[in-house]
């Protein structure tokens, strides 16, 4: 006998991330970066997997995202592609790889899907990319935008404090927003940025709206695993939420392998061929 499809175990696609914001129905999404916690996440059940550029941070220690390449992204998506089933993978397009050259942008995009078989892309910024972004769509590339504080650019921010409280700088994100809808992308993320106008974005666009300290008045929120696992301990703004402190766990579990190795208590009899 066949399995028969549900609500919950069947494939999400950008079209049932449409539908959950109609129904009202939270969008829940997270990072990942290899095969392993991507399994972990699909099989939790979570709705959007973001093989995000945070992982020149968490993952190759650098203290930006700027320094990681397309060639490192894709990867990436490869290693999380293999885990998943149900969730929508979502790739960052990296710093370098669509900016300021719409065929290079394109050319990037399409290295990403053929290579790694993701869902679809995302990429950082309103006006600045829109040649970008309308090339990618002409391609049938589903493309997630990204807007407030965006990481790529934080050389141009110097700082990484809530982006438009400022009349100005709130009434540009809005017109972003509304240009990426217009232009066809299926939903955006809006990081750092205050409550009230994230659900004023949420409010007048159709796609569905990802706060990441953005507030709850959006349709979904996202997260990087390794902050919410407590896995970095250095990274403790207002809008993150632990759910565990793997660091203490894993350094207790590492602790104690060391002790019964020195003390010759591992292996003993039955962990022995």
């Amino acid at each position: 006998m066949s399995a028969v499809a549900t609500e919950d175990n069947r494939k999400v696609t950008t079209h049932r991330l449409f539908e959950m914001k109609q129904r009202g129905e939270k969008i829940s999404m997270l990072t990942a970066y290899e095969y392993s916690m991507a399994k972990i996440l699909d099989q939790a059940g979570i709705d959007v997997i973001l093989v995000g550029d945070s992982a020149s941070n968490v993952i190759a220690g650098h203290l930006t995202t700027l320094p990681i390449t397309l060639d490192q992204m894709i990867f990436l998506g490869k290693s999380v592609m293999k885990a998943v089933r149900r969730a929508l993978v979502v790739v960052d397009l990296p710093f370098g790889s669509y900016q300021g050259n719409s065929k290079e942008a394109i050319a990037s995009a399409i290295r990403v899907m053929k290579e790694t078989h993701a869902d679809c892309i995302k990429l950082e910024g309103g006006h600045a990319v829109k040649e970008s972004v309308e090339r990618i769509l002409s391609a049938g590339i589903p493309v997630m935008g990204h807007l407030g504080l965006t990481p790529q650019a934080i050389n141009k921010f110097g700082t990484y404090a809530v982006r438009a409280r400022e009349e100005e700088e709130a009434k540009k994100l809005v017109e972003d927003a509304h240009l990426l809808e217009d232009l066809g992308c299926f939903a955006i993320v809006l990081e750092k940025i205050p409550s009230e106008l994230a659900t004023q974005v949420a409010s007048e666009l159709k796609i569905p709206i990802i706060g990441i300290g953005a507030g709850g008045g959006v349709d979904g929120q996202v997260l990087v695993v390794h902050d919410m696992l407590g896995i970095n301990q250095d990274f403790s703004p207002r809008f993150l939420r632990r759910y565990a402190n793997l660091f203490e766990v894993v350094t207790d579990s590492v602790q104690a392998y060391i002790k019964d190795v020195k003390n010759r208590d591992f292996p003993n009899e039955k962990e022995q061929y």
